[in-house]
């Protein structure tokens, strides 16, 4: 499985994280119905307008298959959580809802 992470702002957006263009590395923890993810971003990575709308970002990660269709999770990031360390270049934010579906199933291709 191929998966992709992309962090916009809000719904059709400008693309502030794409990890299929820079060297992203990304975690996601799930408790109850929160998801905390912590995301390492490359120098070359200007994040300034991404903190800049900080309270109004989706989180985006597709999941490609070779067997089956494309799975598209769409998150929606709490308010007032995310952070930012310059230094180690960690974002750090949690999520509130989600919603997990298949692209294809709706008339839409990737």
């Amino acid at each position: 499985m191929k998966e992709t992470l992309l962090i916009k702002h809000a719904v059709g957006g400008r693309t502030f994280v794409d990890s299929s263009k820079y060297d992203v590395h990304y975690q996601i923890e799930q408790a109850d119905d929160l998801w905390a993810f912590t995301v390492t971003t490359p120098p070359e990575l200007d994040l300034s307008h991404l903190l800049a709308w900080k309270e109004e970002l989706n989180v985006f990660l597709f999941q490609e298959h070779e067997d089956k269709p494309t799975v598209k999770i769409w998150f929606y990031v709490q308010e007032q959580s995310v952070s930012f360390q310059a230094v180690e270049r960690k974002l750090a934010f949690k999520a509130k809802a989600m919603i997990e579906y298949i692209p294809q199933s709706y008339g839409y291709k990737l």
